[in-house]
């Protein structure tokens, strides 16, 4: 009997490592590209400063820029439906925070426009993708 628990236990240990590999190997995939259908992608000169993004980018007959909330802080840009902040991805956390603020503050949805600089920056985007709150995502594509 003894021996006959031994194997199911060894089993056991043997199934449960294949799924914790599945899973990780299922995680690990899921990290290595962004879905293109899912998000909204612009390219636009590279090597510029945030500002010459949010100027290009968010036009007057798209939204208003700098648009200044009643506590002084400033939405990048305010369209009919978003409240948009621009950063570059390295700065994703802080983007997602002030797109959060800025959407409770105007009741407009919260969007990030995350300026990639390198292919590489796509892993930020699948950070605010795992976020899940409802925040759409527009890239400018920088390189």
């Amino acid at each position: 009997m003894k021996k006959k628990t031994l194997k199911n236990i060894v089993k056991f240990i043997n199934i449960a490592v294949i799924l914790v590999l599945g899973a990780a190997g299922y995680f690990f995939y899921g990290m290595q590209e962004v879905p293109k259908s899912h998000y909204e992608t612009q390219s636009m000169k590279p090597d510029m400063k945030e500002g010459y993004y949010v100027e290009q980018w968010c036009k007057p007959d798209f939204g208003r820029r700098e648009y200044v909330l009643s506590d002084k802080t400033r939405v990048d840009c305010l369209s009919s439906d978003y409240a948009i902040e621009f950063d570059f991805a390295k700065k994703w956390a802080e983007s997602v925070g002030q797109s959060l603020y800025y959407a409770k503050m105007t009741g407009k949805t919260p969007a990030v426009a995350l300026i990639l600089t390198s292919p590489s920056d796509t892993k930020y985007v699948k950070r605010i993708e795992r976020i899940d709150k409802g925040i759409k995502i527009f890239l400018i594509k920088a390189y």
